[in-house]
């Protein structure tokens, strides 16, 4: 912590999972598609006095080598080509043969607002997933987005596009005030190549006073199987956001992409968990959806329903989560 500035004693995380390959935090999404990369072959030293060559990196380690941002590219463009392959990364929101009733919903909302993914244990985030609070904004979301150098202008102008229109969408959905800013903004979406990340930790602790250097490493030393995040925070303490970050790595392809800012923004409103039975849905680690679905709709609009509060605990909110379900699907159980 810094000493003299605001400190977060909370802190909660979501993070997009990459291919089932790379690292511990990843998950089964079918074929596997291993990132390479090349190396020179190591140079025999020509005296006994000099050092012995450094071993290439075993594959399983190659997340923690920074390779050149092209490679990276490469790798999640072949990811998306096979997620498509095997019918997932679906743009169709409300599709026919997932249906679903209130008492899904209820469930569903359960699961994914009331429980978190991941929880810090020794300084460590470790998946584990645990009960957990309501947790939403209280104050107007202002979202921040902020390219890096390496971002083409035309990528630019067409996610700066989608960003607007969601955050508008965000604002229908919850009818909680939702949008985009050019300055002083509470929810900050960095879109950057693997360089630049590395390198945004002086830039996170300007826009988030007070982060902790364990928070700060999620998202320098993220690993190659990750390819988005949102972190949120509460300045007093209490399960009310003040603050957000949200990580997009700039090498994802369109729509790979455009499913992070999706999932990464609606998380970034308080819900913070995935779960299997969530179908159809963006909160679910299979990757089926790539865009916000009827039942993600549904899930923002009880999170942000003013019979819920901020605090509450599944048992009180069960009964009043059920109410609304039955609600927003038309009394069908």
């Amino acid at each position: 912590m810094q000493a003299g500035r605001d400190t977060f004693p909370a802190r909660w995380g979501r993070i997009r999972r990459g291919p089932a390959c790379a690292v511990a935090l990843s998950v089964a999404l079918g074929a596997c598609v291993p990132f390479t990369t090349t190396q020179s072959p190591p140079v025999a030293p020509t005296t006994p006095s000099a050092p012995a060559p450094e071993p290439a990196a075993p594959a399983t380690e190659i997340e923690t080598r920074a390779p050149r941002s092209g490679a990276i590219a490469a790798h999640f463009q072949r990811i998306e080509d096979q997620r498509l392959a095997d019918g997932l990364l679906r743009t169709d929101p409300r599709p026919a043969d997932l249906p679903f009733a209130a008492r899904d919903l209820e469930e569903v909302f359960v699961r994914v607002a009331l429980h978190d993914e991941y929880t810090f244990m020794n300084n460590r985030l470790r998946e584990r997933e645990t009960p957990s609070p309501l947790r939403r904004w209280q104050r107007p979301v202002t979202l921040r987005l902020e390219f890096g150098d390496s971002v083409p202008a035309v990528m630019r102008r067409a996610d700066t596009r989608l960003v607007n229109g969601f955050a508008a969408r965000l604002a229908g959905l919850t009818d909680h005030p939702v949008r985009v800013t050019a300055t002083n903004g509470n929810f900050h979406v960095l879109v950057l190549d693997e360089a630049e990340r590395r390198a945004i930790g002086p830039r996170l602790r300007d826009i988030v006073p007070g982060i902790d250097e364990v928070t700060e490493s999620i998202v320098t030393d993220l690993p190659l199987g990750v390819s988005c995040l949102v972190l949120a925070f509460s300045r007093s303490g209490t399960d009310i956001y003040t603050d957000a970050v949200a990580i997009i790595r700039a090498e994802l392809p369109d729509l790979s992409r455009m499913a992070c800012y999706h999932e990464e923004l609606a998380q970034g409103m308080g819900l913070p968990n995935d779960s299997p039975r969530a179908r159809p849905s963006l909160f679910n680690d299979a990757a089926e959806f790539a865009v916000l679905t009827g039942m993600d709709e549904y899930l923002l609009r009880i999170l942000y329903d003013p019979r819920l509060r901020p605090g509450m605990r599944e048992r009180e909110a069960r009964p009043i989560i059920r109410q609304i379900a039955q609600e927003v699907m038309g009394g069908e159980s």
